[in-house]
């Protein structure tokens, strides 16, 4: 894939990166979000394509990206579709640190040691290259201030902001609320960002072991996270179609 275009992962993950402090906003949600974020990036890479509320692989060629090659040869490794919520709730924590590291490595942060409380050693990281930030930022802007469906990169990348409670750490406060529901309602332009979203939601109100139900009636289904900070109400998807289907829609 080549280092010209930055991946999903890394672009929520700077997102995520407060500058001011050098720690991520909603770290626990964050690792769900990540290991949804891969799943997206694979589906526009045109290797794995959703089959009803599953991942299956189509294309098992690596992408010449290792954290994503790595995601995509476990998926290959289960020999048969895996449930989205099931693959992003699975017992591989710690991806905000693989990709921290990620992004050290390829020189968009710096880590940055210190102590807290004298005592006990912490690393904060600090981005590089803030134009970075301020351009992804700037997509989401323009795509809630201007109300044209975004291209489905950026209608996956509000998604999975909101669905692991970002919108409240990007628009804050009263004056935020509006922003926060229309990126909310970006999750509906792009069809893999929206299923991986909800799946990320779905983990975490504890529903992962439920099969999700069908299409919802009219009103909408309503998802919300438990705890503070989590994400707002989204409303409802339409059903996502089966393999077939979905497969000439993803994006190469």
């Amino acid at each position: 894939m080549g280092r010209s275009r930055r991946t999903l992962p890394e672009e929520l993950l700077l997102l995520a990166l407060d500058p001011a402090t050098g720690t991520t906003a909603q770290p626990q949600s964050l690792d769900l979000g990540l290991a949804g974020a891969q799943l997206v990036e694979l589906a526009l890479a045109g290797r794995i394509a959703p089959d009803g509320d599953r991942i299956a692989v189509v294309v098992p060629r690596p992408t010449g990206d290792p954290t994503l090659d790595s995601a995509l040869e476990l998926l290959r490794r289960r020999g048969a579709p895996v449930r989205a919520v099931h693959w992003i709730g699975g017992p591989r924590l710690g991806l905000r640190q693989t990709y921290l590291s990620h992004l050290e490595r390829c020189g968009m942060v710096h880590a940055v040691a210190g102590q807290m409380c004298g005592v006990l050693p912490t690393t904060r990281y600090q981005a590089t290259d803030t134009e970075i930030s301020r351009e992804i930022r700037a997509r989401l802007d323009s795509a809630i201030r201007t109300g044209v469906p975004p291209d489905p990169r950026t209608a996956a990348l509000a998604a999975l902001a909101h669905a692991v409670g970002l919108g409240k750490h990007l628009y804050p406060g009263n004056e935020g609320r509006s922003s926060r529901s229309r990126l909310r309602d970006l999750i509906r332009h792009d069809p893999m960002g929206g299923m991986v979203a909800h799946a990320v939601m779905d983990v975490q109100n504890g529903v992962a072991a439920q099969p999700r139900r069908g299409p919802a009636p009219a009103g909408g289904r309503q998802a919300t996270t438990g705890g503070r900070g989590g994400p707002e109400p989204v409303r409802g998807i339409p059903a996502q179609p089966r393999h077939g289907s979905m497969a000439r829609a993803v994006a190469h």
